[in-house]
Formats: C-alpha cells, structure tokens, sequence
C-alpha cells in the first residue's frame, strides 16, 4: 500500500503552516524537514544533514536554500548543495552533494509531495469542485485533522490509521445514527431522515447517490465522492444546494497514525480564521475541553474512528447491505495494489497537465 500512496501526490500541510522556521513533519512513514525559502519556495528534504547527519531541524532558512548548523552546507529546496563555507571553494559543490528531497508544489493552499518514482511522477491533481473560485473566494486549509474531531485547536495527527477516515467517506448512514441521532444534532436536522441509497463505481473512484424526502416536501438526492486513494469530495454538510465547497484527503503518518488534510473555497477572510458553516456543533463545547465522560455522551467521528483501534480488524467486521460503498473502496484498492505490483500505473492519475477531473459531488434538490 505505501507503493501504492506514492504513485499519487499526498498533501503535507497547510501553505500557511510552511515558513522559514524548519519544521518536522512525518508523512507515508518517514521523517522529513519542511521549510520555505527567502523566495517562497516550499522545500521537503531528509532530516539528515548528508554532511555529518546533524538534523536540519536546526538550519537556518536563507534567501535561495536552508544551512546546516554544523558546518554551514547550504542546501536548496531540491537538494542541491549549494555552499561548502569549509572548503577552499565553497560554491564549488559536487554535483552528488545532494540532499534527499522529494518534489513539491502548491495548490487549493496546501503544499503537496511526489514521494515516489520520478520517472512515473503524474501532473498534480485539479479538480472542478475547487476550481474556478467564485467572486469574492479564497482557499482556506487545515491540517489539523479538524474533520477529525472539528476542533481547531485539536489534534494534528489521530492515533489511528487513514483507512478509518477513507471508509467513513462512504458510509452514509452514520450520519443518520452518530452524527444526528445518537449525538444529537451535529450537522442540520434533516439528516434525521435514513436515505436510500445506490453506489457505483467511476473512473478512479466511488460514489454513493443518498436519496431523502424532507419534511417540507422537498426531495434531497445527495452524491459524495471517493476518489483513488484517499481524497473525499462531501457536499456541504449544511445541505446548501450545490457543489461540494472543499477537498479532504486522509493521509497516511504511519501505519497508525493519519493527518487529515482540507481545503475550502470561503469567502475571503482576512484573519484566516475557520468560517461559520451553519452547523449545530459549532456551538457546542470545543473538543480539546470536552471530559471523558462529555465525549461519551456526545461522541463524533474521532471517537468512533479511534474506538477501531489504531488499525482496525477487519477479520473481525461483519459487512452488509449498507455497507457496499466501502466494499467497492476496499476492491479498488486492491485491485490497484495488483496492478502497481504489475508494474503499471493505477488508476486517478494523470499525466497531462491541463487535465481538470470532474466531481459528481452536491446537494440536489427537487420538489
């Protein structure tokens, strides 16, 4: 599966949250250093000075790369070693003087990574649910896990894995149960309504048409979208009419661990903050002051996911009808597996840069 995640780029974190302070980060099992330069590139590069393996945790961050606190190698954002201050030519570097790095970019305000082989590196996913911003929006992201636990001052990373998250995204009828029954109201009352359902497999991913008759006699045909491996395209969670407002992605820190990633397109916002949604849980106590015993009588995703344990058994589950969504998921993925294993590309990807894939995701309404 790591084979698999990187054959796609994986968001790392919010561009806000990449500076010119270094910064730790670990992503697909492995600990890295992420950092921007005096220009405003984004730089991902190995922690280990590949001089004297002293952490570049410590460098200082300069206007064309980051130096080493040891003896002052100088590294630009792709790993090229630009100053040797201890040699009699100090900008005469060898041309393997390379730090480890892995490509980056930035898009939907996330800086996102190619982690894997460079001679299959796709074009970096776009999509028509993110793009063109409307009129007076901007991109707002998150990489706190906040769909995790909805608080902003939460977690960044939950001790479980991101296929927890990734088969959340089709199950439908837990927001029926967890997130307006058990819990109260969570998102909007008309949820409360069990919808129908059909799933159906698209090119590169899942999804699912959840049908509802309101009460005020509308009809609701609600579509949310997967998409290969781990990108989740929900309508609006307040049921506003329309196309989907952001992008999730779970991914993986390690084999128990995830950090789940957004991005939004709000109305521009001059302090950055999180924007009002129209939900109930907005007004409910934030999730890092709730007690052990508020959260069991209120929980919400964090809870159900992490009560799975950090990996779940799935020797031990027992699927039926509705759980189908995360049937065809868990075949596509392993068919994929199979075809990497082959030596091909899997599916979702992209080689054209133009390439915009279209989201079936929204809220439709009838009646």
């Amino acid at each position: 599966m790591g084979e698999l995640m990187r054959r796609y780029w994986q968001p790392v974190l919010a561009s806000r949250n990449v500076t010119a302070r270094p910064r730790e980060v670990r992503i697909l099992g492995e600990d890295l250093i992420v950092f921007r330069d005096g220009e405003g590139r984004p730089g991902l590069l190995y922690p280990r000075c590949m001089h004297r393996g002293t952490s570049l945790i410590w460098g200082h961050v300069e206007a064309d790369g980051i130096r080493c606190c040891y003896h002052g190698w100088k590294f630009a954002v792709d790993g090229q070693c630009i100053e040797q201050p201890c040699e009699p030519n100090p900008r005469q570097c060898r041309p393997e003087h390379r730090q480890p790095w892995y490509p980056v970019a930035e898009r939907y305000g996330l800086v996102w990574a190619y982690m894997g082989p460079p001679e299959r590196m796709p074009a970096m996913p776009r999509f028509d649910a993110m793009e063109p911003l409307e009129e007076g929006e901007d991109y707002l992201a998150f990489d706190n896990s906040l769909g995790s636990h909805g608080d902003i001052n939460g977690p960044e990373v939950v001790p479980y894995s991101w296929l927890h998250m990734n088969d959340n995204v089709m199950d439908p009828f837990h927001v029926q149960v967890l997130h307006t029954t058990f819990s109260g109201t969570q998102f909007v009352r008309e949820f409360e309504v069990m919808p129908k359902c059909e799933f159906e497999e698209i090119a590169g991913g899942v999804i699912y048409r959840a049908h509802r008759d309101l009460a005020d006699g509308r009809h609701q045909e609600r579509v949310s979208t997967w998409m290969m491996p781990n990108i989740m395209f929900v309508p609006d969670v307040a049921m506003r009419a329309g196309r989907p407002n952001g992008i999730g992605i779970s991914v993986p820190v390690d084999d128990t661990h995830s950090r789940i990633l957004m991005a939004m397109r709000t109305p521009r916002s001059p302090d950055g903050k999180r924007p009002m949604r129209g939900l109930e849980a907005e007004n409910f106590k934030p999730w890092h002051e709730r007690t052990l015993e508020e959260r069991q009588d209120q929980p919400g995703d964090y809870e159900a996911q992490a009560g799975q344990g950090p990996v779940s058994l799935h020797s031990e589950e027992h699927l039926v009808t509705s759980d189908k969504g995360i049937g065809l998921q868990r075949r596509m993925l392993r068919r994929a597996l199979e075809m990497v294993a082959a030596g091909g590309d899997p599916p979702g990807l992209s080689f054209d840069e133009g390439t915009v894939t279209h989201v079936p995701s929204g809220n439709f309404y009838s009646g």
